[in-house]
């Protein structure tokens, strides 16, 4: 559904050009939950921001079900790390966010926001502001704006990196539960290797800057995952030492810069 062909992204800063990304291909298929695992700066989240439209690419490009990414549009949505709830609003109105903006009626939105608030464990909430909710009841909602236009591919950029371990923990299982229910394709960014594992039917790695694919790891244990059993833990040894090259290449590189600068 999802393809991606020799992308690459520079930015021009003071000290010259940055190379984000060189030349990185890849494909996911419809209904695949994909993981992007990378060291700190390797372009996980500049990946993400192309596919999503959010930023232009340099080279290369993006298709998603055969169409050219050009732009943001309706066929995808992004749930941020920092929630992006809009304050003023009310829960239900944060979620009918996005159709209201399409036009759609209130009785439809009602309905959609309704439903997926349920989903989301929080039908009693709909009235309520973000300021009264936890961290991970924000993310809920986040989850439910997205879903609530009805994307064919959501992208999530670190979404659980601001909760505590437990709430983390708990908003994984709760993400399976809906995607289970929902068969989204998902594109999703992390720096933890256990959240990779635990969520991905692949987890693709990805090489210090300028970052490109470096392995496609399927993940083929059912789910529920066992997170201490002989399958898991080989499949952390495997990809710790895939990622911990890249990380030891990232840290000499910025004491490259450190020298030179």
């Amino acid at each position: 559904m999802v393809e991606i062909q020799t992308l690459s992204k520079r930015y021009q800063v003071d000290e010259g050009e940055i190379v984000a990304l060189a030349a990185t291909s890849l494909t996911i298929g419809e209904g695949e939950f994909v993981c992007l695992l990378g060291p700190s700066g390797c372009g996980k989240s500049t990946l993400l921001k192309i596919v999503a439209g959010l930023i232009p690419a340099s080279g290369g490009s993006v298709l998603i079900n055969g169409h050219p990414v050009a732009g943001p549009g309706p066929d995808r949505a992004v749930v941020f790390q920092d929630y992006a709830l809009f304050p003023w609003m009310t829960v239900n109105d944060n979620v009918e966010f996005g159709l209201a903006a399409r036009g759609v009626d209130a009785t439809r939105r009602h309905q959609v926001s309704g439903e997926l608030l349920r989903v989301v464990g929080l039908g009693d909430f709909a009235a309520k502001y973000p300021h009264h909710l936890s961290g991970g009841m924000k993310q809920r909602v986040s989850i439910a704006r997205a879903l609530a236009v009805d994307p064919v591919l959501l992208l999530m950029d670190e979404p659980f990196g601001a909760l505590d371990a437990q709430t983390r923990y708990v908003m994984q299982q709760e993400l399976l539960r809906i995607w289970r229910g929902y068969r989204k394709t998902v594109l999703f960014v992390t720096h933890s290797i256990e959240e990779a594992l635990y969520l991905g039917d692949r987890v693709l790695i990805m090489t210090a800057r300028p970052g490109r694919i470096k392995a496609d790891l399927r993940v083929s244990q059912p789910r529920p995952r066992d997170v201490a059993g002989d399958e898991f833990t080989r499949l952390r040894k495997q990809t710790l030492d895939l990622l911990s090259e890249e990380i030891a290449r990232s840290m000499e590189q910025d004491s490259a810069r450190a020298v030179t600068s």
